[in-house]
């Protein structure tokens, strides 16, 4: 039976997937990062889908706020924003799509050999509280070094789009 919640999934699914691959595809930079913006809101989405707000607010806050954003303000410092990107040749699309195969097949591979099982703990409910304290905690269970990963690829992120918009463009007659 179909019902309310599952055309919502699919309907975040399917924003998502197609924005993601139209990201990827099209020749136009602009469009390309407006694109990228819609994936990230429909992964957000599918996130509140969940009933993990905190961890959509995330997904707004960081992605769709610090990282398309700063893309987006690099492009037009840069003054590309009408340009079409060159056409890609046919060796690097099928490498590209090697490599997507591989990690998709990777991915699917881990989820298979996995074994899932349930545990005889109570949930611990997903408060801000126990997310901070699981964020910060530096035991077997925590995630202070994959946050301090997090923060390295943000700063990366900034650098990129710094450099990206301080080159200069080549003079034409």
């Amino acid at each position: 039976m179909i019902t309310g919640s599952t055309i919502l999934f699919y309907l975040l699914a399917g924003l998502t997937l197609t924005c993601g691959l139209l990201s990827v595809t099209t020749r136009q930079i602009f469009r390309a990062a407006i694109y990228l913006l819609f994936s990230l809101i429909g992964i957000a989405g599918i996130y509140f889908w969940l009933q993990y707000e905190f961890i959509a607010a995330v997904q707004i806050v960081v992605y769709v706020g610090g990282i398309v954003v700063l893309i987006i303000f690099s492009i037009f410092l840069t003054q590309q924003a009408g340009e079409k990107l060159p056409k890609q040749q046919l060796g690097r699309k099928i490498f590209a799509v090697l490599a997507v195969f591989c990690g998709f097949a990777l991915t699917m591979l881990q989820v298979y050999q996995h074994t899932f099982f349930e545990t005889a703990e109570t949930p611990v409910p997903t408060t801000v509280f126990n997310i901070g304290k699981k964020m910060m905690a530096v035991d077997n269970g925590g995630y202070a070094l994959p946050f301090e990963v997090i923060s390295m690829l943000l700063l990366a992120a900034m650098i990129g789009c710094i450099v990206i918009a301080l080159r200069s463009k080549p003079e034409t007659k």
